[in-house]
């Protein structure tokens, strides 16, 4: 019998991450998690996942949440009528280096689904460590491209997005010299086949109306904005090396077919699966192994309809403008990155009209002081600094202007 390989789960209180657990908790044959972490703003589930999987460490990355989390592991010690001393304690982890400290644990997978760039320094010291890492945190590759490139082997790194998880399986049908082009699909968001025009008095509610996916504001505004798509288009080529101008998006409304790679020779491979982030995840966790009924597969014995339609650059110039940043390199991904999170902020509070994020955007990465290529995190967040604070600027001036 195999010996289950170890994880370290970074996130496990996030959507991700606890998807991930529920994985390890149907397959303890295959899963042991041995480390887990997360920001501090779910103590008490944080407790109880660690209690439940029996991990060696458990990490809060605010501080002061330290003391909280040590009152929740009492607590359900006592609802779970365990007397002092019948149970084992974990190490607590605390503070801004608690999840690369964790990354660094004896394992041999570490899955990151850290949000934001409190991701990059956990996936740099995996990748260091030679840890396979699965990867769910999207700034490491749009902000920490170079500094992640510098140090991944080559395979070391297998992606947790369903786009990014596709494209890597369609990979395995051809040589990399046999690849013409990567194609991301995209559902198209809530505005789908709408032209420029159309969009101008769109209201956040509407904007946060997803027609597929249930998934926070931040990412459901970028995907009315197609703003997601571009950062995904730069993790692809960060991903699988691929040149820009060899990556393509096409609107797929059904969200079945997750991503497709066209060969040299015509034809077109694609991953297809019934929208369920269990199947990336599992195939994450066991690579290059699948996990048996990750996830539900198609039903082949009813009747399907698929749609696949041209991507709009002119009502929706996101992707344009991340592979312009991109191409440009010298910290714009990071820049193209922070700064929509802050104009997406400022949209949702009514303070930006749904055309100004990309506008604006646009206009920041014009605006960008000359940087060089970034060799170190703090390169990355001195960038990310200054983009968010130009991006409030440029949101008070146009408040001002209304």
């Amino acid at each position: 019998m195999s010996i289950p390989r170890q994880i370290v789960l970074l996130g496990s209180t996030g959507s991700v991450g606890s998807q991930a657990v529920e994985i390890v908790r149907a397959n303890p044959e295959r899963f042991r998690v041995v480390a887990i972490g997360g920001g501090g703003s779910n103590v008490e589930l944080l407790a109880s996942q660690a209690l439940e999987l029996g991990v060696e460490a458990v990490g809060v990355a605010r501080a002061s949440a330290a003391q909280d989390l040590q009152l929740a592991f009492y607590a359900i010690a006592r609802e779970r009528g365990w007397s002092s001393g019948d149970y084992r304690l974990p190490k607590i982890i605390a503070g801004p280096d608690a999840m690369a400290e964790l990354a660094d644990w004896p394992c041999d997978t570490v899955l990151n689904a850290v949000v934001g760039s409190l991701g990059l320094a956990p996936t740099l010291t995996a990748l260091r460590a030679g840890r396979t890492l699965a990867l769910a945190n999207k700034e490491s590759l749009v902000a920490g491209g170079p500094l992640v490139r510098a140090v991944a082997k080559p395979g070391q790194i297998v992606p947790v997005d369903s786009e990014h998880s596709a494209l890597a399986q369609c990979l395995r049908s051809g040589a990399p010299r046999e690849v013409r082009r990567l194609v991301l699909t995209a559902s198209g968001g809530p505005f789908r086949g709408r032209s420029r025009a159309e969009l101008g008095a769109v209201t956040p509610e509407q904007a946060l109306q997803h027609p597929t996916w249930n998934m926070g504001p931040v990412v459901t505004i970028n995907s009315a904005t197609m703003v997601n798509k571009a950062l995904e288009v730069i993790e692809a080529h960060e991903l699988f090396g691929t040149p820009y101008g060899d990556i393509s998006v096409t609107v797929h409304p059904q969200s079945v077919v997750h991503s497709m790679v066209e060969f040299r020779d015509g034809s077109t491979v694609a991953q297809c699966s019934p929208p369920d982030m269990r199947l990336p995840i599992s195939l994450a966790l066991g690579w290059p192994d699948r996990v048996d009924s990750a996830a539900t597969a198609v039903d082949w014995t009813r009747a399907h309809e698929w749609q696949f339609l041209p991507f709009d650059d002119e009502a929706f110039p996101a992707v344009r403008l991340a592979k312009a940043a991109g191409l440009a390199g010298r910290c714009r991904p990071a820049i193209y990155n922070a700064a929509n999170e802050e104009l997406v902020a400022a949209f949702t509070d009514g303070r930006l009209p749904f055309l100004g994020i990309v506008d604006s955007l646009e206009s920041i990465l014009a605006d960008a002081p000359d940087y060089d290529e970034p060799g170190t995190v703090e390169d990355v967040l001195a960038a990310e600094s200054w983009a968010r604070a130009h991006a409030r600027t440029r949101v008070a001036a146009v408040t001002e202007g209304s």
